[in-house]
């Protein structure tokens, strides 16, 4: 499939890369710095990745969906916390290959409540031409970031 856009991105030569790991504050305000993501949940015993829309809301991640959709079947049957899914976002360029990445693991529940429901659409906007009458709430339990930045090449300290 062509698109519009491809170019092929050529990397600058790649030079010494520092890898720093970041703390779930500063690893959720990246998060909450960009839109767009991927949930990653189990889908006939695999993994299944996602491009999704997002926005944070009270230390919770938010996205939109419809009725139909696989996630929405899976929340919907989980009884307890929810179900095990992870979150990804990151902002990383194409070119010099510096930027961050923050993933969330956690616990994914499907909106019931008609004013907490409105809250999340309010919040998040559909991004594809579909409709979107679905909320699912992911609970952090566990947040790792990075930041990719250029080393130090002084050598000093």
């Amino acid at each position: 499939m062509a698109h519009d856009n491809d170019q092929q991105v050529q990397p600058v030569p790649a030079g010494p890369r520092r890898r720093v790991e970041l703390d779930g504050a500063e690893a959720l305000r990246l998060l909450g710095s960009v839109s767009l993501g991927r949930i990653v949940f189990t889908r006939h015993a695999l993994p299944t990745v996602r491009p999704v829309n997002h926005a944070l809301d009270e230390g919770d991640i938010v996205i939109r969906t419809h009725e139909d959709a696989a996630l929405v079947s899976r929340t919907q049957a989980a009884g307890g916390p929810g179900v095990v899914v992870a979150y990804e976002a990151d902002a990383i360029d194409p070119r010099t290959h510096l930027g961050w990445s923050v993933v969330v693991t956690g616990y994914a529940r499907l909106v019931t409540d008609p004013d907490d429901l409105a809250r999340c659409q309010s919040l998040v906007g559909p991004w594809v031409e579909q409709t979107m009458d679905q909320a699912i709430r992911i609970r952090p339990g566990l947040i790792t970031g990075i930041l990719l930045t250029a080393a130090d090449s002084s050598g000093g300290a």
